[in-house]
């Protein structure tokens, strides 16, 4: 599980995304939720509050949320907020990205903040192939954008495709699909064997 960590540039302070909210559960304001935590127990305590990440139109943007109650459900987590009290107002929540205030000394596994990330070198092979330039935060997932050469190319942030997060040593591996930053360069090989053949 990869966290990332943003700095909010509104308040000055570093935030960990700790999950999101997928949709209403029961008629009493529950949410089920999408952990990117590995310590739920310890994020989602009552009294623990959360900052919105949601579209500006939307009427909590801009707001905060508080924990009433954690628990696991038939095998799924889910959270009760304080002033959510009914399936009405949980609805309006659904989609919605959890961020919490993390003290910078404070270290989760696998969560690295955005300005650590940029300008690290991306790796395949033992080869550099570009540097992130920046982090796209979306609900599905984040998105490295690495910086190769003229074009910028979106790598999902996601253990399967990015194994090593090295912050001291300068880099990132990357072991991506055929394509993403090539033009399948096998395809083009294959033609060539092809033409070799005949």
């Amino acid at each position: 599980m990869t966290d990332v960590v943003q700095n909010d540039r509104n308040q000055g302070k570093n935030q960990l995304r700790v999950g999101r909210l997928v949709k209403a559960h029961g008629l009493k304001g529950a949410l089920k939720l999408e952990l990117y935590t590995d310590n739920p127990e310890r994020r989602f305590t009552p009294g623990a509050e959360f900052t919105l990440q949601v579209p500006e139109a939307s009427p909590w943007h801009g707001k905060t949320v508080t924990v009433r109650e954690y628990r696991v459900m038939n095998g799924n987590p889910v959270v009760f907020f304080n002033d959510v009290d009914d399936r009405t107002a949980a609805e309006g929540l659904v989609r919605a990205i959890l961020w919490i205030d993390q003290d910078t000394s404070e270290v989760e596994e696998n969560a690295w903040f955005d300005q650590q990330l940029v300008g690290l070198d991306v790796v395949r092979d033992d080869v550099v192939v570009g540097r992130v330039s920046r982090v796209e935060h979306f609900p599905a997932q984040d998105l490295l954008i690495v910086k190769a050469g003229e074009r910028e190319i979106m790598v999902p942030f996601v253990e399967a495709i990015v194994p090593t997060v090295d912050v001291a040593g300068g880099r990132v591996i990357v072991t991506p699909p055929a394509g993403l930053f090539e033009e399948l360069p096998d395809a083009v090989e294959e033609d060539a064997v092809a033409e070799t053949d005949e």
